[in-house]
């Protein structure tokens, strides 16, 4: 008998400490979240990430801080966030401009396809083909013979050697056959302002940055990079519907540093994916022209892969050595 009531004795502390460990598990996040993006303050990325960052304090009362590091097409904020403890509480935005980056920047101390995990895909942009109203082209077919025609004639205008406009220029030329001189300025609206002057006849530019100049007129949309036609500009045809297999895109994602638990990015992932889908957050972006998406962790691991494959395909193809 002695010996049931020292066992029993020895149960009841036991058994009463599995659920005051339960309880002592800590719920995420207890303090702010920071994200850090390679964007300045007001743009694309920057309005992306504070939508986000305000419909995820609603589900869960903590405060996601949006830390622009603007500088070498996002490589700062990817160094930054490479030296931040692997714990939840700091993220990225992965953007395509950052993934063209580091396929042409040199000595980089990181690497995306190591150094950072997979929360969400948040969305995609397309890229608009744009011409000079001067240019006699109403279409990307009546484009491409003047090209062939007069091979070397037609200049296009990009953001610098192997940003995503050169690229998309690359493409073109590659698939159509035709022979364009690329024009490098040291940003897109640079690129944009030089079409709108004819110093240049053509350029890309992602779609919300070239949206104004086009309702107004100054410069003709003939054909955007995605391949579905963008809801802001319904009458204007995809390149692809021309040139079979032609897709440039503009991308955002979020990602956090390799090393967070796997679970921890599953929780995160699932609330981000409700949070992008949210109606709410549907109409605060659609004056941007992004295609909403919300993907799983492992949709995001096989979008990179694909997107890293492409342009390191179209840096090569574009010549691009910076390294």
């Amino acid at each position: 008998m002695r010996t049931v009531k020292l066992l029993a004795a020895i149960a009841i502390p036991v058994v009463l400490a599995v659920p005051a460990a339960h309880a002592a598990q800590p719920t995420f996040p207890e303090k702010p979240i920071r994200l850090v993006i390679g964007s300045a303050p007001g743009s694309g990325p920057d309005i992306i990430s504070r939508v986000v960052a305000e419909r995820l304090w609603k589900s869960w009362g903590q405060r996601i801080v949006v830390d622009a590091r603007p500088g070498a097409a996002g490589t700062i904020s990817a160094d930054l966030v490479t030296r931040a403890a692997p714990d939840g509480y700091t993220w990225m935005m992965l953007t395509s401009q950052l993934l063209v980056a580091t396929s042409v920047y040199p000595n980089l101390k990181f690497n995306l396809a190591k150094d950072f995990a997979s929360i969400s895909l948040i969305g995609t942009v397309p890229f608009v083909l744009v011409v000079n109203p001067q240019v006699p082209a109403k279409s990307i077919a009546e484009l491409i013979a003047i090209a062939k025609k007069a091979p070397g004639s037609l200049r296009y205008g990009s953001a610098g050697a192997g940003a995503s406009e050169h690229l998309s220029g690359v493409l073109f030329t590659r698939l159509t056959g035709t022979d364009m001189l690329h024009v490098p300025y040291t940003g897109v609206a640079q690129a944009i302002a030089a079409t709108m002057a004819q110093e240049v006849q053509l350029t890309y530019g992602v779609l919300p940055a070239v949206l104004p100049m086009v309702q107004a007129g100054r410069i003709r949309a003939l054909g955007v990079t995605s391949r579905k036609r963008a809801a802001l500009l319904p009458d204007v045809p995809s390149i692809s519907e021309v040139v079979p297999g032609y897709e440039t895109l503009g991308w955002y994602s979020l990602v956090a540093p390799t090393g967070t638990p796997p679970a921890l990015l599953d929780k995160i992932s699932a609330e981000v994916v409700k949070a992008v889908k949210a109606p709410e957050v549907g109409e605060q972006l659609k004056g941007l022209g992004i295609a909403l998406v919300g993907s799983s962790r492992a949709e995001l691991d096989s979008f990179r892969r694909d997107q890293t494959k492409r342009i390191s395909e179209l840096v090569k193809a574009a010549g691009v050595d910076l390294k």
